[in-house]
């Protein structure tokens, strides 16, 4: 790793499933690369899998099971509280790449600048340099090259502050897959902190189609019903509930994925996914100032 004054320490966290040694070892070296100071540790978690051989320089752990997205960051989080001395968690995609050696740098000196930032959201672009709309955390027709306040976060790019971890709680690891990254930022902003969204802050992602698994359908409609069951005020939840059943209707997606996505909807309202925590009113009116209402 670069060498320089010590600072802020990252610790990273890379989730795999095995099944992409070459670019995850692309990703690993991209991470050596990195300047600007300060200590980083990386952990590597395989997901139910052995890993591949991996630099001696990475903390590797052998998951048994898959314990799904959330949870397997939970785990890496764990891990970096036990070796300790970490004051931001950094979470990649193993099938990422930082193209650019000044990101650790940039992310150190984002939260030294700003005690209140408590997550940083990356840009996720492909090799040309594109990014989908679906990777700007924003609502509307959103300029991916500009950065500002946001109110919820990427989950293949981001940094976190390890005190928010410590002080609103892990991932849900329930949901498995799909909006836990808006579930933990509806509760770091409920406590105060800020979100904010780094243009410069590159993540090299393939471009990629979620919607092509019927999974995604199920998932992502059940997740959403558990995000309003556990965050909003009453009288937002069937507000919200609403206009996303009509959002994903206008989509029109395939019959397969829309029958998936009712299977999951009412999956969502059937069981419950505790703790329930609403929001203050005062969070929902920060949200609206920052074009994202939670009823949208």
């Amino acid at each position: 790793m670069g060498s320089g004054a010590m600072g802020v320490t990252l610790g990273v966290v890379v989730l795999t499933m095995g099944n992409r040694p070459k670019e995850l070892r692309a990703l690993l070296d991209s991470v050596e690369a990195q300047e600007g100071g300060g200590s980083t540790r990386a952990v590597v978690l395989g997901q139910g899998v052995k890993l591949p051989e991996l630099p001696e320089w990475l903390d590797a752990v052998e998951l048994p099971e898959n314990l799904g997205i959330p949870g397997g960051r939970n785990a890496g989080v764990e891990r970096l509280r036990e070796l300790g001395g970490v004051d931001v968690l950094v979470v990649l995609d193993d099938d990422g790449l930082l193209p650019r050696t000044d990101t650790f740098r940039l992310i150190r000196e984002a939260f030294e600048e700003n005690p209140r930032l408590g997550v940083v959201s990356f840009r996720i672009a492909d090799e040309t340099g594109y990014t989908q709309r679906r990777h700007v955390p924003r609502f509307g027709a959103s300029d991916p090259l500009q950065s500002g306040p946001v109110t919820t976060f990427l989950g293949g790019g981001h940094a976190i502050r390890m005190s928010v971890i410590d002080q609103v709680g892990l991932f849900p690891a329930e949901f498995f897959y799909a909006h836990e990254e808006t579930d933990f930022a509806w509760r770091a902003l409920d406590a105060g902190w800020e979100i904010y969204y780094r243009a410069d802050l590159v993540l090299q992602h393939p471009r990629t189609d979620p919607a092509r698994h019927a999974t995604y359908y199920r998932m992502t409609a059940r997740n959403r019903v558990w995000l309003a069951k556990r965050h909003l005020p009453a009288v937002l939840v069937p507000v919200y509930l609403t206009s996303w059943a009509l959002y994903t209707v206008v989509r029109r997606p395939p019959l397969s994925g829309l029958k998936a996505w009712w299977s999951g909807f009412f999956e969502g309202v059937r069981t419950p996914c505790p703790p329930r925590r609403p929001m203050r009113w005062s969070t929902v009116w920060q949200m609206t100032r920052l074009g994202r209402p939670p009823v949208i």
